[in-house]
């Protein structure tokens, strides 16, 4: 067997292939100069040849758009090995296919677990809560400010029994839950935490995420109750808790979508929730945790957008600098720590109400992309979104289309198959450039909360957002059915899941029993030891959780530690 069969090269073997790689690097570099004179003779499109994101693309790519010292163990390495571009874990969809999950929630939780249920019947791996707007403010279904808004937008949970009667039947040590909250998350995981004590269920025992990113609702969502310090507090407490007592619990999800949606680019999204979530280590890390054992599970979650590699680079390049920073800026020695896991989510500010069956179609590009990309979970938004929240029809075929992909199209098969694209790599490139760029400028103004405080990332954000909202109604960038191949204004024939007043009616009356049942006076002494304890530099966790199991109410817990931090209102910017 020769030296060149065995995968090894004799000095002059070396030599001569050196000298012949820069051969044809000279000739590709004369032959790419004259086809550019070619190029820029002939007419183009009309169109606009940037991402989404504003970042000019050119017509194709070659070695000469990656650095001349690009080094493939420097930036790609090996899945499942530093700096993890090429994937988390070292078999990927090969051993274990992503969590698919749908974000679903509506009027009460009697109605909400049914359709959990249905989920879960036709091969959903995970559920995904959807609050109504009431309880992502922190307010119970019978207080003066959810008049109207109760179970509308998601299911409506006002204390522990709502949580319970929301999970009924579904087994909380084998089914995953996210639940998107944040200025209240706390309370909410308390009430989660409850319920599955009382199906049997340990915390040491349960799994799944709670969103809990409060500084990107100062910058983009707004579902805040809390000032930022007092918010940050409540934060590290859920780190240090579930350390602790729940291992297999991310006590946090940050996330870019929600800044997305708002209109951030690409490396916006990346640079603002990477930079949050350093910001939530360092309070951590202060207070004296240990890194090792809070950082592995900190997750991320990401908006996947119509540029299609773009996305796919950005998932890539978010493993790269997670991976770097926490091992040279925070010395992180497990490999764990550095694994950067996210949940990705088709984008909703892309779905149309025009031509709705449309949304699909973009849907599973999304999804694609994701997959691509490397997501440990994903969520396929329905078509129906931007009508109404979604039928079970339209959901049927939001998951099925994530089914399809997974069963179908030998996509999973092969780990990152888009490495080592001249044009994925440079995008991956650019997106970790930019977005070193962007700390830079977030350290030059003094960190997260003074920017948020200045009003940094809401006027990025809003610049942004401007910019390609100008680009569709200039017609420069094609909406498909809305200025391009638009139908006029043909009658929507798609059912809509309408909510309808009585969902309040019977939270209001499930929360009067509720009153009348529970001990008044194990409300009122659990209530008093939580305002104490956030008085006190104590882990509220455990109060929390007392309240919750005498059944202190939402809007009860809320009020009794907002009479120590105060609430939030947000400075005029624009």
């Amino acid at each position: 067997m020769s030296t060149m069969e065995r995968g090894l090269l004799a000095p002059e073997e070396l030599a001569e292939l050196i000298e012949r790689k820069e051969r044809e690097l000279e000739e590709l570099r004369a032959r790419l100069a004259e086809w550019r004179r070619a190029y820029e003779t002939v007419s183009k499109r009309d169109a606009l040849f940037t991402t989404v994101s504003g970042a000019p693309v050119d017509p194709f790519y070659t070695p000469f758009d990656l650095p001349r010292d690009w080094s493939y163990l420097e930036k790609l390495g090996l899945p499942g090995e530093y700096p993890f571009t090429r994937g988390p874990y070292t078999t990927m969809y090969r051993t274990r296919l992503w969590t698919m999950r749908q974000f679903a929630g509506f009027a009460t939780a009697e109605e909400t677990n049914q359709r959990y249920k249905y989920l879960l019947e036709h091969g959903q791996t995970g559920l995904s809560v959807a609050f109504d707007f009431p309880t992502l403010m922190g307010y119970d279904s019978d207080h003066p400010r959810a008049l109207g808004e109760v179970g509308v937008c998601g299911v409506a949970i006002s204390s522990l029994a709502d949580m319970e009667t929301l999970f009924d039947g579904i087994p909380l040590d084998q089914v995953s839950v996210s639940m998107t909250i944040n200025g209240p998350a706390i309370i909410l995981f308390a009430f989660y935490v409850v319920a599955a004590e009382k199906q049997g269920v340990p915390p040491q025992r349960i799994r799944g995420t709670v969103q809990n990113d409060i500084l990107k609702e100062y910058m983009a969502q707004h579902a805040w109750i809390y000032p930022p310090e007092p918010a940050l507090r409540l934060i590290v407490d859920m780190f240090e808790w579930c350390s602790r007592h729940a291992p297999h619990y991310n006590p946090i999800s940050i996330s870019g979508y929600h800044m997305r949606e708002a209109g951030a680019s690409a490396v916006q999204e990346l640079a603002y929730s990477l930079r949050i979530c350093f910001e939530y280590v360092d309070r951590a890390v202060a207070r004296g945790l240990d890194l090792e054992a809070f950082a592995p599970h900190l997750s991320f979650f990401y908006d996947v957008h119509n540029e299609f590699f773009e996305e796919v680079a950005k998932f890539r390049a978010a493993r790269r600098i997670w991976a770097r920073t926490l091992r040279e800026k925070y010395g992180a020695k497990s490999p764990e720590s550095g694994r950067l896991r996210t949940h990705a989510q088709t984008a909703g500010v892309t779905l149309t109400a025009q031509q709705p069956e449309n949304n699909i179609v973009r849907v599973a590009y999304q999804a694609l992309a994701a997959v691509l990309g490397g997501t440990q979970s994903l969520h396929t938004n329905s078509m129906d979104e931007t009508l109404a929240l979604p039928t079970e029809k339209a959901v049927r075929i939001a998951l099925r289309t994530q089914q399809i992909l997974a069963y179908e199209t030998g996509v999973p098969n092969t780990i990152d198959p888009l490495g080592g694209s001249y044009y994925v790599e440079a995008l991956t490139d650019r997106l970790e450039a930019e977005t070193e760029e962007i700390f830079a400028d977030i350290d030059r103004i003094g960190g997260v909360v003074p920017g948020i405080e200045r009003g940094y990332f809401q006027h990025e954000i809003a610049r942004s957002a401007q910019r390609q909202q100008d680009e569709v109604e200039s017609g420069r960038r094609p909406v498909v059915g809305v200025n391009e191949f638009a139908e006029g204004s043909a009658a929507i024939e798609i059912d809509l899941l309408k909510i309808g007043p009585e969902a309040e009616a019977k939270q209001r009356a499930r929360l009067a029993s509720l009153r009348e049942r529970r001990d008044p006076e194990r409300v009122r002494r659990t209530l008093d030891a939580l305002t104490g304890a956030a008085r006190s530099d104590a882990n509220v966790v455990e109060p929390i959780l007392e309240c919750a199991r005498a059944y202190c109410t939402l809007y009860e817990i809320r009020h009794a530690m907002e009479k120590v931090f105060g609430s939030f209102r947000e400075p005029v910017f624009f």
